[in-house]
């Protein structure tokens, strides 16, 4: 082993045996690793016990939530699960599907209320629901520039294709396109001279539907993300994300996590960007309304066109039969209200083998690799009106919800609002090691590239490029109980 990986394995080694006491054995390493009050109970008295191993682990309603709130979250669901039709139609509270679309239900995307998937293969082998392709171009005018710059909008969308490639759409129209993956293997060795292959994707769109592209089109993958403890993540106090914020580095960590600023359409002024691979929206009821009119083509009472993400381009998309009904939107204002409490009463699984050994040790080593600088494990719940369960809560869900640059590897190149090309959003962990349970893969990151934990922590590159080498260090034993935490949570 040369001098450098020597240094490297001699401080996490010497870290992970020393304690007050002096040093101890390399065995009893998972005395130093406490689990902390609470800390089995991620999302605080709101977490559930109820199915935390099974296929309905993510699908449970916050402990606490009370007869009514119960009722409410049914309701809801039965909204986030039913399947939308074309109008016209007799079931005059589905219709309005489209014209052009992605989904027919949120369920579709967010399958038992988890991740989404990479494809199977391209199409036709595969339709790729649950995961689809952001479009954007660089502004072209000086009004674009205005609206990015006064965070009226996070991106300029393709003209003729929108802001979102909708491959699906219903009868007499056409789709507007196919996502097109290929992967490419790339070893990579690790230190103590294991090979993980990773693959590296690259897209494209075929089979067209309106004509060509813009030749400056940027495209951007997404995988639907998991749906548990948003509510909980929208009642962090904004002090505390932005506390987190050191866009200079001032401290000189190498970690320059920044706030995602977005324009809120509920309160009609710039907000702190929570919700979305690139926290591209400042509440849950912005997200859910986002995906209605983007995913599905549905007008809501905050984004009121019927017609989706239909453009300028696509006449006939723009003069399809809506399902607005009496002035009201398609997904009426007592709709998104309870799709909006059941996404924030999605409660978070109580957490397993917390105080294994190798959990423990694993804990530590996470923490000493330098994971715990973005992931930041835990923190206190603010007020919720109306929602005492969620409510000045301690909890655990090892985001910091900030924008940092991942690197080349990881890099969109295609910014959205004040995130750049290479920035992305610290996704939360907790329910990470459910993945495979709920949703039947294990599938990670923004594009679902990672085939498990070990791969998604060797694509971190730029401000998580010395934790990633730090972990490329560590012995197999010590990669494994790191692994092994991570999964607990």
């Amino acid at each position: 082993m040369n001098a450098k990986k020597d240094a490297i394995r001699f401080g996490l080694i010497s870290a992970l045996i020393v304690s007050a006491c002096g040093p101890v054995a390399a065995q009893n390493v998972v005395q130093l690793a406490k689990l902390e009050a609470g800390e089995e109970r991620p999302g605080g008295a709101a977490t559930t016990n109820r199915a935390t191993q099974t296929r309905n682990a993510f699908s449970q309603h916050s402990t606490g939530i009370g007869f009514e709130g119960e009722f409410r979250f049914k309701v809801g669901n039965a909204i986030f699960r039913k399947t939308w039709v074309s109008s016209p139609a007799s079931t005059k509270s589905s219709d309005g599907l489209g014209p052009i679309y992605n989904a027919r239900a949120c369920q579709h995307c967010h399958l038992k209320d988890g991740r989404g998937h990479t494809p199977a293969g391209n199409w036709p082998d595969d339709g790729a629901v649950s995961m689809f392709l952001r479009l954007s171009i660089p502004p072209q005018t000086e009004e674009h520039k205005r609206l990015l710059a006064e965070r009226h909008t996070t991106i300029i969308p393709e003209p003729t294709y929108g802001g979102q490639l909708q491959d699906l759409a219903i009868q007499g129209h056409a789709g507007e396109g196919r996502m097109h993956i290929e992967y490419k293997d790339v070893p990579v060795e690790l230190g103590d001279g294991t090979i993980v292959t990773l693959r590296r994707p690259t897209y494209s769109v075929t089979d067209l539907g309106y004509g060509p592209m813009h030749p400056e089109t940027m495209i951007s993958p997404r995988v639907a993300p998991p749906m548990i403890g948003l509510g909980l993540l929208e009642a962090i106090p904004e002090s505390e994300i932005r506390a987190n914020a050191d866009p200079q580095d001032e401290d000189g960590d190498g970690i320059s996590g920044r706030a995602s600023e977005v324009w809120s359409h509920e309160k009609q002024q710039v907000a702190l960007g929570r919700f979305g691979w690139k926290a591209g929206n400042p509440t849950v009821r912005q997200q859910s309304s986002d995906a209605f009119a983007g995913d599905m083509g549905l007008s809501t009472p905050m984004f009121a066109k019927p017609s989706g993400d239909c453009t300028q381009a696509q006449a006939r998309c723009l003069g399809a039969p809506s399902g607005e009904q009496n002035a009201d939107p398609e997904v009426t204002q007592q709709m998104i209200d309870l799709v909006v409490f059941y996404s924030q009463n999605l409660a978070v699984p109580k957490r397993r083998n917390a105080i294994s050994p190798e959990v423990l040790r694993g804990k530590k080593i996470f923490q000493t690799v330098g994971c715990a600088a973005c992931h930041k494990p835990t923190y206190k719940t603010g007020k919720v009106t109306g929602q005492p369960h969620l409510s000045q809560q301690r909890i655990w869900p090892y985001t910091d919800l900030l924008l940092h640059d991942m690197g080349g590897g990881l890099a969109d190149n295609r910014p959205e609002g004040v995130a750049n090309g290479r920035e992305w959003k610290t996704p939360p962990l907790w329910g990470i090691g459910l993945t495979q349970t709920v949703s039947g893969h294990s599938f990670l990151l923004h594009d679902g590239r990672a085939r498990g934990i070990e791969e998604a922590i060797l694509w971190h590159g730029g401000e998580a490029a010395a934790a990633r080498d730090a972990y490329s260090e560590l012995s197999k034993e010590e990669r494994d109980a790191l692994i092994a935490f991570v999964k607990s949570l």
